[in-house]
């Protein structure tokens, strides 16, 4: 028997693995209800540290998640993990692969995995992430785990989700070239090189040192040591010039890793550079300008699908299919299009206030 809604909120807080589950369920289906919850829960978050990895496919990510997962856990802290699966633009089906992948992590009390599928969505996060995300964090889950589809032109949504974005690279794939079309220097807190036990794995280590534009130093230099972010066993960058992490003029320069997930080499020394990223946000206030952009970002995608779903409404029957029509001939531009059909929209809601106001003072 499916919970009423109006208890889910005080059972998933009070640690309710099933009230968790049916409340993720009904924020992705979206409606008044899984609005209504949103709110209730909404007080309990900004706890949680939300980690986002991304990188192309074939890099290892799921497996990575999956040590990282278990690497905190060591650390006694609890892991909410989402995977977010592409969909299929054939069937809308979404193979979500990632539980198989992860199952060892089943039956852990301390971890919850979610897939989640993309549903046509760009940007390599499901629509309804922000809110899932949301949940988990008001759940009390310490890190929170976003796995993406992969990186791409339009896939770097995740560093406007994630406190911290880790883009993961493997040797052999090629991904140099794609790595600076997809802007990833921009949102990668910290860089992975994984399966680091396959050839070539120190010439993608030095391609992204060069794409930072450091120069390897030479054989028996050493980086500095980090000042005032304290070691936590955090492999520091002793092939480049400048030390990795926070920089004296306040700039965080991200950290370059190896691991070899699948037997879970160097994913404690990640760990450590998630933390000491997480350390740097808070003492600089950058976590705070983050949860600001998240918000503003949260606030622009609802105002886009309310204002979308509200023109679609008022539009006559069929005329969503004529304006498409008359654009595919070729009649009319798409902007030229769009720029009538918000007119008509405005126009619209401008003369339903105004009745509703002539209504209101017509009223004894």
């Amino acid at each position: 028997m499916l919970q009423p809604t109006n208890s889910l909120a005080p059972q998933l807080l009070a640690g309710n693995r099933r009230a968790l589950a049916r409340t993720i369920s009904l924020v992705e289906d979206g409606g008044s209800d899984a609005h209504a919850l949103l709110a209730t829960l909404y007080p309990h978050t900004g706890r949680g540290h939300v980690i986002g990895i991304t990188g192309a496919p074939g890099t290892g990510k799921s497996t990575l998640v999956n040590a990282l997962a278990k690497a905190y856990r060591e650390q006694g802290r609890t892991v909410g993990v989402i995977a977010v699966d592409p969909t299929s633009p054939f069937s809308g089906g979404a193979l979500l692969g990632d539980r198989v992948r992860m199952r060892d992590l089943a039956g852990d009390p301390g971890v919850f995995i979610r897939s989640m599928a993309t549903r046509g969505s760009l940007g390599g996060l499901a629509r309804a992430t922000a809110d899932v995300i949301a949940v988990l964090d008001a759940a009390g889950f310490d890190r929170i785990l976003v796995e993406t589809v992969g990186v791409g032109q339009a896939e770097v949504d995740i560093a406007g989700a994630a406190h911290t974005t880790i883009v993961v690279e493997a040797p052999g794939l090629g991904d140099e070239v794609q790595a600076i079309k997809a802007g990833v220097l921009e949102i990668a807190d910290v860089f992975v090189v994984n399966k680091a036990d396959r050839e070539g794995a120190d010439h993608t280590v030095m391609a992204l040192q060069m794409m930072q534009g450091l120069a390897p130093v030479r054989a028996g230099h050493h980086a500095p040591a980090a000042q005032g972010w304290g070691d936590h066993g955090a492999a520091r960058s002793a092939a480049q010039h400048v030390e990795a992490g926070a920089q004296p003029d306040g700039a965080w320069l991200p950290p370059i890793t190896k691991t070899v997930a699948v037997r879970g080499e160097g994913v404690a020394q990640l760990r450590d550079w998630i933390e000491i990223h997480a350390s740097y946000l808070v003492a600089t206030g950058q976590r705070e300008k983050r949860d600001f952009a998240r918000a503003t970002a949260t606030l622009s995608h609802i105002l886009r699908d309310e204002l979308m779903a509200a023109l679609l409404a008022r539009l006559p029957a069929g005329q969503m299919s004529e304006v498409t029509a008359a654009v595919a001939r070729r009649a009319v531009d798409p902007y030229t299009a769009t720029a009538q059909m918000l007119a008509a929209f405005l126009n619209q809601s401008a003369d339903g206030i105004s009745e509703s106001s002539q209504a209101a003072g017509s009223q004894p």
